[in-house]
């Protein structure tokens, strides 16, 4: 072998022989760059493969870290030192030798030759780097980020991609709030990566991003080295950090959303404008491809585009999003809206969607930058409202359908003709059967003529004669010849569908002509049957008689059945049609009175499985402002699964109480609005409790309705409680106590209740217990027995914090107690989870753990995730005290995600604490210690100053443990004090 043809770290005498050796030991191993990257992650090292890929290219020396990590990998773990000191030799040299050359230069003499120039001064250029990079790192650490930003980006673009520079980057942009860019970056330098270096970002840079995108206060807050530093995790912190992909940062796995609708059974034609548009969208290209399908009315877009999505639905294997914009009807579907659903179709949950739509659109991009997802929007009205939904990851695409053109919209074109006399005969063919139409083929293709070759004309005046197969087709022929002059006389395509539409509808019974007048006024794109009975005045089986004549001839359609039967939709042409009938049939005040009629039916059964639920405390039926109730037994049918329920129905209840409030029904509307609470805070649709109930103040707070706005506030005060928002929360009690001033003790006892709650939350022990006593004392006069054992828990958990524990036993178990008898299952769940920590302060543990099991089974019974978890955080807790730490740590870090998906940060807090005092009982006060003063950042943020300091003295453990006795002492004088105060 030559000089450098070994593997033997001792005969290398250069830079040029630290890289060959290092490629013949790759050589020698086998191993592609993933899988050393993987083994070195598995082992604790941090080895990006494109940091090494960009080593081997280069012959730059190499970091110690990274050569001792790629020796490791190789299998070479005994050999690791020789290999460190000959690099640290061959530095050494280099560096004498320059300086050297640089002496011999200011004294004029002529320089020895050192060899290869230009790999020399890649050794010192590649030193000077690291040391930068650890500059950087403190800079970082002293919180010098905002000066930071300008320098990593451009050294982002002087150096070939190196993952320590742009981890530095994304979390300097972080740390300066900038956390859109932050993202952004990462996208650029991904495909920089790919396209430069034929890999994807290593690990460390992975979970980075999985951090920003979770919005992870460790990056935002006070900066630490483990904020900077992006380590590999060991594995039992990989179970509880690691995000592994994007998404899983946001929703602990990456959803593959399928939103769209069914295929059409029935579909004929349009092969090649199929094939069209499926080779258009699947070609591949450096942007995503947006396809925008037009034509009139009545064409086939949306029938089109359901087709053309299941033909491309293997081809974009992470998901197919769908919407109906309805662009053209009275409630276009906003962006704002629209955006809140593909976000929990992609996965995100609870809290987590962003309030505002710029942050939306933001995390809607990401999420999509690096999948290959198709995007339908069906039936849009224009570029504005559609512009904000397209995707811009490069593989994805955008089907549009629309009756505009939209000039101002880059993308790919496709027109849908009308059918012409073959392919419209064919529909009927398909429709009817071959034996009829070609028993009469003159009056098969005098129908398809006049009916202008538009294929929703053919389709129902087919569904009509489908319903009636005795029915000679020459009788419907000559019917639409009457018609023939009016549809040559008018120009617009949905001309020729009202007149279709007019000639199914002249030939139905009465009371199937006044349904469609009613289902013309709703807004929403479906309906239940219950809703058609009560805009009709009728029982439910009647509702359901008449939808079936009305499904037969088509002109409604029958979709999915839901938890409480079929749910209907109605085509926005037959909308429209509808509602012209409704203006020359129908007078105003039966419009209204029936819309009244539909409102009280929603406000009933809302009311009645909330109260079904029994989960909220705040005793104030709604059940009184409902004008129009389903009956008793049909009530019961729709409520037997009362969540089920409101999942199929929560869209369609805030149509109805939207719709309540532009017609200044502001009471009902309100009872509708606060009706809904308990079903928001159970399946967490917090962004729709808060504007629905704000808007309801408002309208009531305008018109003077001081019950329903004393309703409304004390809902939002709840609202944002959960949401940590604990001022806010404070301000709507103290509103809603104002305005409840000389009402019944049913409206103050549960608005001074959670007034306590956040006062408890606060440390503000003494304003907290005289609300809570006030509260029981209201409760018992009003006879709530919910927000009683509220109340006589919240002052046993009072007890428990202040070290009166048996006190505090004495009252959970009253409150077991009530609750079983009352049969209040989240007062049993509540109660069993503050004994749990009763047990748990006694170091009683198996008793702890048994409550908290009860109570975490109680609540994911109830299908409240967020309250079961509220349970399951302590359950780790116990479990690491009982000794079983890898089951403990690992339903703490499930808690971890849970309540970050919800946005809940006292949870997310609980949690932190939890599980820094689960690594000191393993032994690991360094992660100890992170975990720890996250959770105090997060208290301090919260300003819950007693948990603020059990949290410090966790800390200051820690801190001891690490050997940092002066950050022990601070952390430890700082917990007295806030206990003194």
């Amino acid at each position: 072998m030559g000089k450098h043809g070994g593997l033997s770290p001792d005969d290398i005498r250069d830079a040029a022989g630290v890289i060959e050796a290092m490629q013949r030991l790759k050589e020698r191993s086998g191993l592609t760059f993933r899988e050393l990257e993987e083994r070195a992650a598995r082992g604790g090292d941090v080895l990006a493969r494109s940091t090494l890929a960009d080593v081997l290219r280069r012959r730059k020396l190499p970091r110690p870290e990274v050569l001792a990590a790629f020796v490791r990998a190789c299998g070479e773990r005994d050999r690791v030192n020789a290999w460190l000191e000959a690099r640290e030799r061959i530095a050494a040299q280099v560096a004498v030798e320059a300086t050297d050359t640089a002496s011999d230069a200011r004294a004029g003499r002529e320089a020895p030759a050192l060899g290869d120039e230009a790999v020399q001064r890649q050794l010192l250029d590649g030193e000077r780097l690291a040391a930068r990079l650890e500059l950087v790192d403190v800079r970082l650490r002293l919180a010098q980020h905002d000066r930071m930003v300008g320098e990593l980006a451009a050294r982002t673009d002087a150096y070939p991609p190196d993952e320590q520079v742009i981890g530095q980057l994304l979390l300097a942009l972080c740390r300066c709030g900038r956390q859109a860019e932050a993202l952004e970056e990462y996208e650029r330098a991904r495909r920089r990566l790919a396209d430069e270096l034929g890999v994807d970002p290593g690990a460390a840079l992975r979970r980075l991003y999985g951090r920003i995108l979770a919005g992870d206060p460790d990056l935002s807050g006070d900066p630490g080295p483990a904020a900077v530093r992006a380590e590999a995790p060991s594995a039992d912190e990989e179970a509880e950090d690691d995000s592994g992909a994007a998404a899983n940062a946001m929703t602990g796995r990456q959803l593959v959303p399928r939103l769209l609708p069914a295929d059409l059974s029935l579909f004929v034609g349009r092969n090649s404008e199929v094939d069209q548009a499926c080779r258009l969208l699947e070609a591949d290209g450096p942007r995503p491809l947006t396809l925008l399908v037009t034509g009139p009315a009545g064409v086939g877009k949306t029938a089109f585009a359901v087709r053309t999505g299941h033909r491309l639905a293997s081809r974009f294997p992470d998901g197919q999003l769908h919407a109906d914009l309805r662009g053209f009807g009275d409630e276009p579907a906003d962006p704002f809206t629209v955006l809140g659903t593909f976000l929990r179709a992609l996965g995100v949950r609870g809290g987590t969607v962003p309030a505002e739509l710029t942050e939306r659109i933001h995390l809607y991009r990401s999420l999509l930058a690096q999948r290959k997802v198709l995007v339908v929007l069906d039936n849009a009205a224009g570029a504005q409202q559609v512009r904000d939904l397209l995707p811009s990851g490069a593989r994805c695409a955008a089907l549009v359908t629309s009756r505009t053109t939209m000039a101002e919209l880059g993308c790919h074109r496709l027109p849908l003709d009308v059918l012409d006399s073959a392919t419209g005969l064919a529909l009927l063919r398909e429709m009817l059967g071959p034996d009829r139409t070609d028993a009469e083929p003159d009056s098969a293709r005098s129908i398809v003529e006049t009916c202008g070759g538009l294929p929703l004309a053919v389709w129902v005046v087919g569904a009509r004669l489908a319903a009636r197969p005795h029915r000679p087709l020459a009788d419907v022929a000559r019917a639409l010849a009457d018609e023939e002059r009016k549809l040559d006389e008018l120009a617009v395509g949905h001309i020729a569908v009202r007149a279709s539409l007019e000639l199914t509808y002249q030939g139905m019974a009465a009371p199937a002509q006044h349904a469609l007048r009613m289902l013309a006024l709703l807004t929403g794109p479906d309906f239940a049957a219950w809703a058609l009975a009560a805009l009709l005045d009728v029982d439910l089986s009647e509702a359901e008689a008449v939808l079936d004549d009305l499904v037969e001839v088509h002109l409604v359609q029958a979709g999915p059945a839901g938890a409480a039967g079929i749910r209907y939709q109605l085509h926005d042409l037959v909308r429209l049609f509808g509602r012209e009938c409704a203006i020359r049939a129908v007078h105003h005040q039966d419009h209204a009175a029936a819309l009244t009629r539909l409102l009280g039916a929603s406000l009933h059964l809302a009311d009645h499985a909330a109260d079904t639920l029994s989960v909220d405390f705040q005793g104030v039926s709604q059940a009184e402002l409902a004008s129009w109730r389903v009956s008793p037994a049909d009530t019961g049918h729709l409520l037997a699964d009362p969540l089920a329920w409101f999942t199929d129905e929560r869209q369609f209840l805030i149509d109805v109480a939207e719709q309540a409030l532009d017609r200044k029904e502001t009471a009902p509307a309100a009872g509708l609005a606060t009706a809904l609470t308990t079903l928001f805070q159970v399946g967490s649709h917090f962004d729709d409790w808060e504007r629905l109930q704000n808007r309801a103040l408002k309208a009531a707070l305008s018109s003077g309705d001081r019950h329903s706005a004393a309703t409304l506030h004390r809902c939002l005060g709840e609202l944002t409680t959960i949401l940590d928002r604990y001022p806010e929360a404070l301000n709507h009690f103290e509103r809603a106590l104002l305005l409840a001033e000389g009402q019944g003790a049913s409206y103050r006892a549960g608005a001074t209740a959670g007034l306590a709650y956040v006062h408890r939350l606060l440390g503000h022990y003494p304003s907290a217990v005289l609300h809570f006593e006030k509260a029981a004392e209201l409760a018992r006069q009003a006879g709530n027995v919910n927000c009683l054992v509220y109340a006589t828990n919240g002052l046993g958990v009072i007890d428990l914090e202040q070290g009166r524990v048996e006190a505090a036993v004495e009252r959970f178990t009253e409150c077991l107690r009530v609750s079983r008898d009352e049969g209040y299952r989240p007062g049993e769940a509540q109660a069993l989870r503050c004994l749990g920590q009763s047990h748990r302060t006694l170091g009683a543990y198996p008793a702890a753990a048994d409550a908290y099991r009860q109570a975490v089974a109680i609540s994911a019974d109830l299908g409240d995730r967020l309250t079961a978890t509220h349970a399951a955080c302590w359950l780790g807790d116990v479990l690491v005290r009982q000794g079983e730490h890898m089951k403990g740590r690992r339903l703490l870090a499930e808690s971890l995600w849970t309540y970050r998906e919800f946005g809940n940060l006292w949870g997310e807090a609980a949690t932190l604490y939890a599980l820094a005092e689960a690594q000191l009982a393993a032994g690991r006060p360094a992660l100890a210690r992170g975990r720890a003063e996250a959770a105090v950042r997060l208290w301090r943020q919260i300003g819950s100053h007693t948990w603020l300091a059990v949290a410090l003295d966790t800390l200051s453990t820690a801190h001891t443990r690490v050997g940092d006795h002066p950050a022990a002492t601070r952390a430890r004088e700082e917990a007295a004090e806030l206990r003194r105060a």
